[in-house]
Formats: C-alpha cells, sequence, structure tokens
C-alpha cells in the first residue's frame, strides 16, 4: 500500500525482454531498498529482485505491460518511485495500492505561472470511479480530480510537484498510468452486483 507520495525520481539504465517480461535495472538515491521489497514505479507496485549500488532490478510480466506505460518504458526516462507506507506513518496523499486500473492520455497542458494544469482522457467504462474533488493517482502521484466528465478530467500540479516528479516530462499525447480510488472501486462492485439481482 502506497500514499501517492513521491519519495525520489529513479532513472532507467537499462531494459531487457524475457520471454513476454520485460526487466529493467533504475538507478536512484533511494536508501537501504532490500530485496523482496515492494517499490512503485509511475504507481506500479513491482518487486525488488537485485540490487547493484545505487541501482535496482525489477521485472514487469505482460499483465503489467498491457495494462500500465511500463511497456513504452526505455533507457533514461525518468520514473517516481514511492516505497510502501508504514503502518505508523502519515497518510498524505490517499490509500494507493499500485495497482494501475488503466492508462489515460494527456490532452492539454497548461502553464499558469505559478502552477501547471494537465487534462487527461480516460476509458469512458471507467467514468464510475471517478468523482469532482475526488482522489485519483496518477504515474504514481496522488492528486484531486475537477472538471470531471465522462472521459476526461483534470488536475492541478503545484511547482513542488512538478519539479520532484516526472510531471515535468509529461507532454500532450503521452500515456499515464491511472489508479483510482480504492473506495470508489468497491461502491461500483457492489452496485454493480446488486443491479444484477
Amino acid at each position: 500500500m502506497f500514499t501517492g507520495i513521491i519519495e525520489g525520481l529513479g532513472t532507467i539504465e537499462k531494459v531487457c525482454a524475457d520471454r513476454s517480461n520485460r526487466i529493467f535495472w533504475i538507478k536512484s538515491d533511494m536508501l537501504q531498498l532490500k530485496i523482496d521489497e515492494s517499490i512503485s514505479h509511475n504507481g506500479v507496485c513491482l518487486t525488488v529482485e537485485e540490487i547493484l549500488d545505487d541501482v535496482h532490478r525489477v521485472t514487469a510480466i505482460s499483465e503489467t505491460l498491457d495494462k500500465t506505460n511500463a511497456g513504452q518504458w526505455k533507457v533514461h526516462d525518468l520514473i517516481n518511485l514511492e516505497r510502501s507506507l508504514q503502518i505508523n506513518g502519515r497518510l498524505d496523499g490517499h490509500l494507493v495500492q499500485g495497482h494501475v486500473d488503466g492508462t489515460g492520455i494527456c490532452t492539454l497542458k497548461k502553464n499558469l505561472e505559478g502552477s501547471f494544469e494537465f487534462t487527461f482522457s480516460f476509458n469512458e467504462e471507467q467514468a464510475a470511479l471517478i468523482i469532482e474533488k475526488g482522489s485519483v493517482c496518477l504515474n504514481g502521484v496522488s492528486l484531486t480530480a475537477f472538471n470531471v466528465t465522462r472521459d476526461t478530467f483534470r488536475v492541478a500540479i503545484i511547482p513542488y510537484t512538478f519539479e520532484h516528479t516526472n510531471f515535468n516530462k509529461i507532454s500532450e499525447g503521452d500515456k499515464v498510468n491511472i489508479e483510482f480510488d480504492i473506495l470508489g472501486k468497491y461502491v461500483a462492485r457492489v452496485l454493480q452486483i446488486n443491479g444484477t439481482k
């Protein structure tokens, strides 16, 4: 479980294919990583398999590559990183599982001279999972959605977040990972099941 508050950035040093999987070596200044530790990579929960100095290795399986933007990661890309939530820590963002629900496309990026505003389109079938002023996780970053429609929403990015995450690299047309609020997903599931009785 994560909070959507990014701890640091990692740079992809190497990418290799292994049958239907893809292996990534990521360099970062995150200290005290451990083998078997779960780390959020752009919102994708991946397990640390090997550590060599300041580089760790993770593997994304075909399911992950199909449902996220991990299939597009390449050498030199910047990846948002967050270690899992400590049960005695502060919940500064919102509860994030690291289980990406799908991807969205940046359709508009606006510099508001002090902040940034991004508009994202997403699969209309997921419209029930996002609400006005509700939490949404994009590339692992906990944000508040507004101007929500059936297939778009906007988020505002403060300068600190813009400078300390890979949001400063996102351009119109880029694909991002989306994880909708877990509470909304449970409510939608209950309504779906009760609606079929």
